[in-house]
């Protein structure tokens, strides 16, 4: 069974607060809960993972973010926002406790910044503007409005979210001021995007499916389920700890693996069509439009001999015109093709 928690888990929790009690009421900690946490770290980092080798030429450029584990990179980010509006309830209903949820919400902001800031430094072209830190804090100040709407209420909110994403994407929200809502319908290359819809949809469902148990008096059933061993929910409820660290040290060892290990020589045209048509279908084109205009940027980069330059990064494709005329010339080539 699970025990109250202390004032120094509360304060530990930041990523997605586990159960804190209620005012007057003595709320068990849920130990399967930060479980769950810590299998969903372990799935973020195995994907991170993924990606790392990408970037140091162990796997083929764009292999992180097709496929698979493009659904798996979704399926990881659902389960962290799920997670932390079924947790918002808990910590948060039916007495909103503001204080301790300002000190979470404010430490997920200044991390959430300084992944933004460190991510502009080391790669400018491909930053973290709003990953899922940002959509974590900003879903849960939002999700704090339907704590005490009726469960159903809330799911129908959920469903709405997820279709407005499909069905609202305009280039009237392409400036940079409205990338967070997840409606452009070009955005900027980024490692971790993470828009308000549909994401704040998962974080809705987690409120709905945990007012029904709460209201139900139905968590006991969390409570007997399997705590897993101790390193787990140790990882769950010190998730932000974990998840601010995971990277430099995967990165770090990759770095020094490559030395006794080299990744193979890559072809670049190879790699530029792989690049190329990952960050094409990044922004919601059909595979078949990615290959022609791919093959038509390269085709036209080696002509005007502009392909050696721009891999070596002497010249900058939004620095120089040529590039862009022909981009723009490839454009219209590949959608006007059958």
């Amino acid at each position: 069974m699970g025990s109250a928690p202390d004032e120094r888990d509360v304060k530990e929790d930041c990523v997605a607060d586990t159960t804190e009690p209620r005012s007057g009421s003595a709320r068990p900690r849920l130990l399967a809960l930060d479980a769950a946490r810590g299998l969903a770290l372990i799935a973020m980092a195995s994907y991170h993972f993924s990606w790392d080798l990408e970037f140091f030429g162990y796997l083929a450029p764009g292999t992180s973010t097709q496929g698979f584990l493009r659904i798996y990179a979704r399926m990881i980010a659902s389960s962290f926002l799920f997670l932390a509006g079924f947790s918002l309830v808990l910590a948060q209903y039916p007495t909103l406790r503001l204080q301790p949820f300002l000190r979470r919400l404010g430490t997920i902001v200044i991390a959430a910044a300084a992944i933004s800031v460190a991510t502009f430094w080391f790669t400018p072209d491909s930053w973290i503007f709003f990953g899922i830190l940002h959509a974590i804090a900003l879903s849960s100040l939002i999700g704090l409005l339907f704590l005490k709407l009726p469960p159903l209420v809330t799911l129908l909110a959920a469903v709405v979210a997820f279709a407005l994403s499909a069905y609202l994407r305009s280039p009237s929200f392409d400036a940079p001021w409205f990338w967070f809502l997840g409606l452009s319908e070009t955005l900027p290359r980024s490692n971790d995007y993470v828009p308000l819809l549909p994401w704040i949809g998962a974080l809705l469902t987690g409120i709905a499916v945990a007012r029904f148990l709460v209201d139900g008096d139905r968590l006991g059933w969390i409570d007997r389920l399997p705590a897993g061993p101790r390193w787990l929910r140790w990882g769950g409820r010190h998730s932000l700890t974990v998840y601010l660290l995971h990277q430099p040290v995967l990165i770090a060892g990759l770095y020094l693996a490559s030395f006794v290990i080299p990744p193979p020589a890559v072809d670049p045209v190879a790699q530029y069509i792989g690049s190329c048509e990952a960050s094409c279908l990044e922004q919601g084109n059909e595979a078949g439009l990615c290959q022609r205009f791919c093959a038509c940027t390269l085709e036209r980069l080696q002509a005007e001999n502009l392909f050696s330059p721009l891999q070596s990064g002497a010249i900058l494709p939004e620095q120089d015109q040529r590039i862009q005329t022909l981009a723009d010339d490839c454009t219209l080539r590949s959608q006007s093709a059958p």
